[in-house]
């Protein structure tokens, strides 16, 4: 990568976490319309607590969606230019072999996309797509490869 590319990922990766780290948490005993949000007592009190008896708790917010989405980008956004930087890296021969075989791997996404279709909350129609396009992705990894080591082969 070029330094001044260099110099602006770095500075995009650092304004994500920045924005992420300075998103503020709320305390629980202030009114809540996540129903998922766990307070830190909550969570080491959750099995022994009887909720009438209960008394008020103060504590900070875990797992709140913005740090969550903030975090994940972050990450989307690093682990981009990791693999960017590893492929390049990579001599112009073996670009053929690695992609062949990075699509052939891709298998996984099949196995997300048929957990996404049977969940029962989730859009039956978005998992139906999802297993489509992941098994499009897999048999042409698969068809792209076989054909790469059919050039290996000596004909006689």
């Amino acid at each position: 990568m070029q330094p001044n590319v260099q110099a602006s990922v770095f500075l995009a990766t650092a304004l994500l976490l920045v924005v992420g780290l300075d998103v503020p948490t709320r305390a629980a005993n202030q009114p809540s319309d996540s129903r998922s949000a766990v307070t830190v007592e909550q969570a080491s009190d959750a099995a022994s607590a009887d909720p009438d008896q209960a008394p008020e708790r103060q504590g900070v917010v875990l797992g709140s969606r913005s740090q969550t989405t903030i975090a994940s980008l972050t990450i989307f956004v690093l682990a981009i230019f990791v693999g960017f930087e590893i492929i390049t890296k990579v001599p112009p021969t073996l670009h053929t072999p690695l992609m062949s075989g990075s699509n052939a791997i891709s298998g996984i996404t099949l196995v997300g996309a048929v957990i996404v279709a049977g969940h029962s909350g989730g859009l039956p129609w978005l998992g139906m797509v999802a297993v489509a396009l992941a098994t499009i992705n897999v048999v042409g990894g698969f068809l792209v490869t076989h054909r790469m080591l059919s050039m290996f082969i000596k004909r006689k």
